[in-house]
C-alpha cells in the first residue's frame, strides 16, 4: 500500500512538472525539484531496499565533494566529535586516560574535578562504570568516552582496583563541566624565555595563554617562544584574540574576502597594550588554518620571527550551516588574506580530493621538508611587510623566516615499530604504576625529576622484551641508533604520568624537536633575531 500511494505521488508529480516551462522542447526542473525526484524514484522503485536518510546523506557528501577540499557534511554524532574540542568544556567525571592491554588506567585527574573530589587517583585501575566492565571488554577509547561522559550532575559508580589495595574500591561521581585545554605546555625554556604550546584553537585559547602567561612572568619572563606545531587550527577569533595579546592596537590580524559575502577585516583594538619583547612561532608542515592566520599576522606586521617549515595551506572559510537533527554542513564562503594580501590557501582543483590529499607526500618528494631551496614561488605571489618591506610570498601557507630541516638523525626502522605499537606508552604505563609512590617522594618537581631521573639500562631491556613478546624482533643496530631519542621519549612519558603533559614537552622538546632548538638559539641571540627581521 506505501509503495502504491508513493507510486501515486510520483504520478501527480509528474503531472505537475508538466506545468513547468519547456525549454528546447525538453521539460526543466529546478535543481532542487530534480534532487528530491530522483531519492523518491530511487526509494520507490530501487530492486533493493534502501535507507533514504543515508541517501539523502550521501547525494549532499557528493555535492560538497566537487566543490572544494573543505566543504564537509558531517552527521549528529560526528558534529559533536567536531565540535566538543573546540567549545571548550563538556561534562564527564574529569580523567586522562590509557588503555594497556585491555586494562583502562587513569594517568592523571583534573585539578579540583570530579574524579579527584571524591578521591581517585592516578595509577587506578578502573573496572566498570555503572556496571558496564570497562577494563579486559576490548574498549576503543571512542566507547570509554562515550560511557564517561554524560550530562552535567548525572552520577556514575566506577569500581576500580588500586595497587597495594586488596578489595574493589566503590566511587560515586557526579559528572561536572570538564574545561579542554588547549594549551598543552607552559614553562621557562630558559632564563628570561618563556615556552607556550597551543595545541587548537578553541573558545578559551587566548585566555588559557593569557593565564599562562601570568604564570610565566613572574618567573623572569621577558621573551616568548609560541609553539604551533601540528596546531590544525580552530575557531578564527580565537586565532584573532590570541595574536591581539601580541600585535599593537590598529594592526591587522587577517581579513576574509568572497565573491558573495563582503570582507571583513579583524583589527586589533586601538590602545590594546600587547605584550613585548622577542617573540618566535614555532610552526611545520601540519600547522594550519588558525595556525597560519596567527604566523602570517605575526610575519606581516613584523612581530616576530616564524622558524620551522612552510605550514599546510588551509585559508577557506568555512561557515558552518546545522540541520535540525543535529547534522551539518560546513561549507566554504570566503577566504582568508594575511594583513599583507597573501591568501593563505594553497591551489586546488574543484573536485579532485586525492590530489589534494596526496599534498604533503608531493611537498615530501620534492625535498622541501630536508631544504628550504625546494620551494619555489613565482614573482607574481612576491608581498612585503608592513613595517621593514620584508620579501614574504603567498601561494599557500606560511615560509617561515628561518626553515628548519626534518631531523632523520636517531631515526630507525626498530624505533618506529616500537612507536606504532605503542609500547612505550604501555611500558611507562606498567613502570609508573609500580613505581609511582617512590618516584614523587624522590622527585618532588619537574626540575628536580628533569635534573635527577636517568633511563637505566634495565628500563631499555625491559622495553625490548615487552617488543619482543609484541612481535617487535630485538635489532641491536636500531636500537643503538635510537637510543638517545628512546631514552628521551621514555623520561618525558614518565614525568607526564607524574606530573602533567608540560613535563613530557619540558623534557623531550630539547632531544626530539630541531625547531624548539633553533628558536631557542634565535631568540636567546638579539643580533640573530633582529637580523631575520631586516
Amino acid at each position: 500500500m506505501k509503495k502504491y500511494l508513493l507510486s501515486l505521488s510520483l504520478i501527480v508529480a509528474f503531472n505537475a512538472l508538466a506545468q513547468q516551462p519547456v525549454t528546447g522542447g525538453q521539460q526543466q526542473f529546478s535543481p532542487a525539484q530534480k534532487l528530491n525526484y530522483a531519492e523518491r524514484v530511487i526509494e520507490a522503485f530501487y530492486v533493493d531496499s534502501v535507507n533514504p536518510d543515508r541517501l539523502v546523506e550521501d547525494a549532499i557528501v557528493a555535492m560538497l565533494r566537487n566543490l572544494d577540499p573543505h566543504s564537509s557534511y558531517s552527521n549528529a554524532d560526528e558534529t559533536r566529535e567536531l565540535t566538543t574540542p573546540l567549545q571548550g568544556n563538556f561534562s564527564g567525571v574529569g580523567i586522562q586516560f590509557n588503555l594497556n592491554n585491555d586494562s583502562l588506567y587513569v594517568v592523571q585527574t583534573v585539578a579540583g574535578g570530579p574524579s579527584e573530589r571524591v578521591g581517585i587517583r592516578p595509577g587506578d585501575r578502573i573496572l566498570s562504570a555503572n556496571d558496564t566492565i570497562l577494563s579486559g571488554a576490548k574498549r576503543t577509547n571512542a566507547d570509554i568516552l562515550r560511557i564517561l561522559r554524560g550530562p552535567k550532575g548525572t552520577e556514575v559508580n566506577i569500581d576500580v582496583v588500586r595497587r597495594g589495595e586488596p578489595d574493589v574500591i566503590h566511587f560515586r561521581v557526579i559528572r561536572d563541566d570538564i574545561p579542554i585545554s588547549s594549551v598543552d605546555a607552559a614553562y621557562m625554556a630558559a632564563p628570561g624565555i618563556g615556552y607556550i604550546r597551543v595545541a587548537r584553537f578553541a573558545e578559551e585559547t587566548a585566555a588559557e595563554v593569557a593565564e599562562a602567561l601570568e604564570r610565566l612572568i613572574p618567573q623572569g619572563m621577558e621573551h616568548l617562544i609560541l609553539d604551533l606545531e601540528d596546531n590544525g587550527g580552530g575557531y578564527l577569533n580565537a586565532a584573532y584574540e590570541l595574536s591581539s595579546i601580541f600585535l599593537d592596537g590598529g594592526d591587522r590580524v587577517v581579513y576574509t574576502d568572497g565573491p558573495r559575502i563582503d570582507p571583513v577585516y579583524y583589527d586589533v583594538p586601538k590602545g590594546n597594550r600587547p605584550l613585548r619583547g622577542r617573540l618566535v612561532v614555532m610552526v611545520n608542515q601540519n600547522s594550519a588554518s588558525a595556525s597560519e592566520i596567527v604566523s602570517g599576522a605575526v610575519q606581516d606586521n613584523d612581530r616576530g620571527v616564524i622558524v620551522g617549515r612552510r605550514t599546510f595551506g588551509k585559508g577557506l572559510v568555512q561557515r558552518p550551516i546545522p540541520f535540525p537533527d543535529g547534522s551539518m554542513i560546513r561549507l566554504t564562503v570566503s577566504r582568508y588574506f594575511t594583513p599583507s594580501g597573501r591568501s593563505i590557501q594553497k591551489p586546488y582543483t574543484p573536485g579532485d580530493e586525492t590530489d589534494y590529499r596526496l599534498d604533503m607526500l608531493h611537498r615530501y618528494e620534492a625535498g622541501e621538508f630536508m631544504s628550504a631551496d625546494s620551494v619555489h614561488f613565482a614573482d607574481s605571489l612576491r608581498y612585503t611587510t608592513l613595517r621593514r618591506g620584508r620579501t614574504v610570498y603567498g601561494g599557500g601557507g606560511i615560509m617561515p623566516d628561518r626553515f628548519v630541516p626534518i631531523d632523520t638523525v636517531g631515526y630507525s626502522t626498530y624505533y618506529r615499530d616500537l612507536l606504532a605499537k605503542g609500547l612505550f606508552n604501555r611500558y611507562v604505563i606498567s613502570y609508573v604504576d609500580v613505581n609511582r609512590d617512590s618516584l614523587k617522594s624522590l622527585y618532588p618537581s619537574v626540575s628536580s625529576f628533569i635534573e635527577g631521573f636517568e633511563v637505566t639500562p634495565g628500563m631499555i631491556d625491559a622495553l625490548v622484551a615487552m617488543g619482543e613478546t609484541d612481535g617487535v624482533a630485538p635489532d641491536p643496530e636500531g636500537l643503538a641508533t635510537s637510543r638517545p631519542i628512546i631514552e628521551a621519549v621514555l623520561k618525558g612519558l614518565v614525568a607526564r604520568d607524574i606530573f602533567d603533559t608540560s613535563a613530557y614537552f619540558q623534557v623531550v622538546n630539547p632531544v626530539l624537536s630541531p625547531i624548539f632548538v633553533e628558536a631557542l638559539d634565535i631568540i636567546s641571540h638579539p643580533d640573530s633575531y633582529d637580523a631575520l627581521l631586516q
